[in-house]
């Protein structure tokens, strides 16, 4: 999984080129991270460097040539021009942090009327937190445009629900402290509000964690609900855009994503302005 993580990283669009650093014992090797990448993309033609610390002569010898070859590389990368593209080429990630009561009702429904939008004119939306859909299984089945993609859903959240009681824990443990004290005392109505972020599209594909979007509309990506792994997994997944909603304050975003903060309140974005949007 890591592996094809960093493949999907290095093949995003919003990445201009790749710089590696290997101790070259390790778990992942190098090999098995380009393999993943030359089958994610088999025209991958970005800079891409990769240094060894077993194999340098020393640590100065390793950075010292790393930095080079990575500014080297950003030479390259600026000659880049961008382009006008139509917003059927948006990828939009869907998330929320810091949930409070009013999530469900004002920033998350806006989100899901614009992840509509998106969808009507030809563009992707990524819908995760695999947690935060407990409660709201059944209505996301039947808006599934295939019983393939429902039955992918169901599997992959059964899956993912043994897991974690193997784990000692349960989907029921999934509002935190902060919900709970704001009014989101279940996950179903958690889950409820959460929902709203993807609209009242139909749901063309289910994908597991890093698995590509590749069919316009929306998609279901299995991911935790935690932020920082759940705007890793959409990245991933291909978003180039993640529309952020809370309504507690969470300063998560993404290193090569836009991450678009929404607050479900005022006071919040009074608070907390130096990350609200």
């Amino acid at each position: 999984v890591l592996s094809k993580l960093l493949a999907a990283y290095a093949n995003h669009p919003n990445v201009g080129g790749i710089t590696v650093l290997s101790l070259g014992c390790q778990n992942l090797q190098v090999s098995d991270f380009e393999k993943d990448l030359k089958e994610l993309n088999p025209d991958f033609d970005k800079p891409l460097y990769i240094f060894e610390q077993q194999k340098s002569q020393s640590e100065e010898e390793l950075i010292s040539s790393a930095i080079k070859k990575t500014f080297s590389g950003l030479i390259e990368i600026n000659k880049l021009k961008r382009e006008p593209a139509p917003l059927s080429k948006l990828t939009v990630g869907v998330k929320c942090g810091g949930s409070d009561g009013f999530s469900g009702i004002s920033a998350n429904p806006s989100v899901g009327y614009c992840s509509d939008l998106i969808v009507a004119l030809g563009g992707k939306v990524l819908l995760a937190e695999f947690p935060e859909l407990c409660g709201v299984e059944q209505e996301l089945v039947d808006r599934c445009v295939n019983e393939e993609t429902a039955n992918k859903f169901i599997h992959l959240m059964k899956s993912y629900e043994k897991i974690v009681i193997n784990a000692g824990s349960g989907f029921h443990m999934n509002p935190s402290p902060g919900n709970i004290k704001d009014g989101l005392i279940t996950d179903a109505m958690k889950s409820a509000g959460a929902a709203k972020k993807g609209g009242t599209s139909p749901v063309v594909a289910t994908l597991d964690y890093t698995e590509q979007a590749t069919k316009p509309g929306l998609n279901l990506v299995c991911t935790p609900g935690n932020d920082v792994e759940a705007t890793t997994g959409k990245a991933a997944s291909g978003a180039t855009l993640i529309l952020f909603t809370t309504g507690l304050g969470t300063p998560t975003g993404n290193p090569v994503c836009p991450t678009i903060k929404v607050s479900t309140n005022s006071n919040l974005t009074k608070r907390m302005n130096d990350i609200i949007d």
